[in-house]
């Protein structure tokens, strides 16, 4: 047995070999958040495949090539891996969006910035898009998913603001309401998951110039 000093200069008892089993704890963290990232990237797409309802804790094992009770050491439940795709979904958004607000630009560039950043999360956020389509009103429904409503409010209160901004300083039209305006870009915005296909004839940004080509300029011929 040899000794170590602390920090606090006093010795203590090492044992051989003891260097090698830290290191190796070290590395454990590290290894389960692995696990658990390759976990959660599996089941969000089983997710987008088959529903949320529809998908199993066994189908998510199956998926990752482990036994069932292996996949809880790392997620109580499946409601558990959802929860942790959406709140990452949302917290990412709702940033991107208050930073396009703040930038201060006028309300119809701020009004393209937040176009853009929705359609941006066509492709890696294809899971939690999806799921709030389908199971929308299911997991709102359970006490651990409040926050959806919540944030869900947030965000609108975010695009509201920003077109009544543009009616006042009379870059809208007046006669809109803000309100179901949002409501319609949203909704046109993530039914597009159900068709849009990444590595096809329009990237997610393309799809974004488009819509707000037509958004802002209409169909007619000027």
């Amino acid at each position: 047995m040899t000794t170590t000093s602390t920090n606090t200069g006093r010795p203590r008892a090492r044992t051989a070999g003891e260097g090698g089993t830290r290191r190796r704890r070290k590395g454990t963290p590290a290894l389960a958040s692995e696990r658990r990232e390759h976990l959660v990237r599996l089941a969000a797409e089983l997710f987008a495949e088959k529903g949320f309802q529809a998908t199993t804790v066994r189908n998510i094992a199956d998926e990752a090539g482990i036994l069932s009770g292996s996949l809880y050491h790392h997620f109580d439940s499946k409601e558990s891996i959802v929860d942790e795709i959406l709140s990452g979904f949302f917290d990412e958004i709702m940033t991107a969006y208050q930073r396009a607000i703040d930038e201060g630009e006028n309300p119809r560039e701020t009004i393209a910035k937040l176009v853009r950043i929705a359609f941006g999360t066509l492709e890696p956020h294809r899971a939690a898009i999806t799921v709030m389509q389908n199971d929308w009103n299911y997991l709102k429904g359970m006490e651990r998913f409040a926050y959806l409503t919540k944030s869900e409010d947030e965000v609108e209160k975010m695009w509201v603001g920003t077109i009544k901004a543009g009616q006042e300083q009379g870059l809208f039209r007046p006669d809109i309401d803000p309100k179901l305006t949002y409501r319609m870009i949203r909704d046109t915005v993530w039914v597009a998951v159900r068709w849009f296909k990444p590595g096809g004839r329009l990237d997610s940004s393309e799809l974004a110039e488009h819509y707000l080509k037509v958004m802002f300029d209409g169909i007619n011929v000027h």
